[in-house]
């Protein structure tokens, strides 16, 4: 009888879970350089393009820029871009505070 319980418990957690189909993905991995760019029917993506700078050198850095997409809960999207590399990550977008 637990058993039971359990799986139509589990069974009403599966299906109530929201579920989202990938619509685009597409990545490319090289041993200095990547790129990459998605997208889910629930309003995600992501895409970003990364570089090795200084390669072979005692100051190998990695410099990615990009952007990421999300719906909150409250129904926003919000999108974020960013740059990242040896100065940190630096995001961008409508809803972050700005600095002095």
């Amino acid at each position: 009888m637990k058993f039971l319980i359990v799986f139509v418990a589990l069974f009403a957690v599966a299906l109530a879970a929201p579920t989202s189909e990938i619509l685009r993905s597409e990545s490319d991995v090289g041993p200095e350089s990547f790129k990459y760019d998605w997208e889910t029917s629930d309003g995600q993506a992501a895409q970003a393009v990364g570089q090795l700078n200084n390669v072979g050198s005692e100051h190998e850095s990695l410099a990615v820029h990009g952007s990421y997409r999300f719906v909150s809960d409250d129904g926003v999207t919000y999108e974020v871009k960013y740059t990242a590399d040896e100065n940190g990550f630096q995001p961008q977008g409508a809803h972050l505070p700005v600095g002095p």
